[in-house]
């Protein structure tokens, strides 16, 4: 039965608002259990986000550089920024080129971190140990297919 015994509701109106309502409640699940892993190492998934971004990127980037990247682009992009400052994770620097704009690296202290979060790269993946990898694949198609509808 699915999504049905999971949020106790046994009608739908038709599969696309249930396929709706069944990725709204998977998003829920998973980011619960992203959200329980990353508070371990004392950071939020958005967070992260950036410390990945800042890593990938090997030199300073601005805040809107790192806004066009992140995954969540309704996110305060500065706040966070100043959040991991503040704890160490990265740092900001007068940019260079124009001085009217911040550039924004990962420390040794951030990426430090981000190896240690690396290593349990296993644990998050196992949120989707039901799924083959051939049903990875076709799920990643499915919701890439989702977004492109108008």
């Amino acid at each position: 039965m699915g999504i049905e015994k999971d949020i106790s509701q046994q009608h739908f109106r038709n599969d696309h608002q249930k396929g709706i309502i069944n990725l709204i409640y998977t998003y829920n699940w998973v980011n619960e259990k992203m959200k329980a892993f990353f508070e371990r190492e004392g950071i939020t998934g958005q967070q992260f986000n950036i410390l990945r971004i800042l890593r990938g990127a090997g030199v300073p980037i601005s805040t809107l550089q790192i806004r066009e990247r992140m995954l969540d682009k309704m996110s305060d992009t500065s706040r966070i920024v100043d959040r991991l400052v503040l704890k160490g994770l990265a740092q900001k620097n007068t940019c260079k080129n124009d001085k009217r704009l911040v550039d924004v690296s990962i420390t040794q202290k951030g990426k430090k971190l981000l190896k240690k979060i690396d290593e349990h790269e296993q644990e998050m993946d196992s949120l989707f140990g039901n799924l083959s990898a051939t049903e990875a694949a076709q799920l990643n198609k499915l919701l890439d297919k989702i977004r492109q509808s108008k």
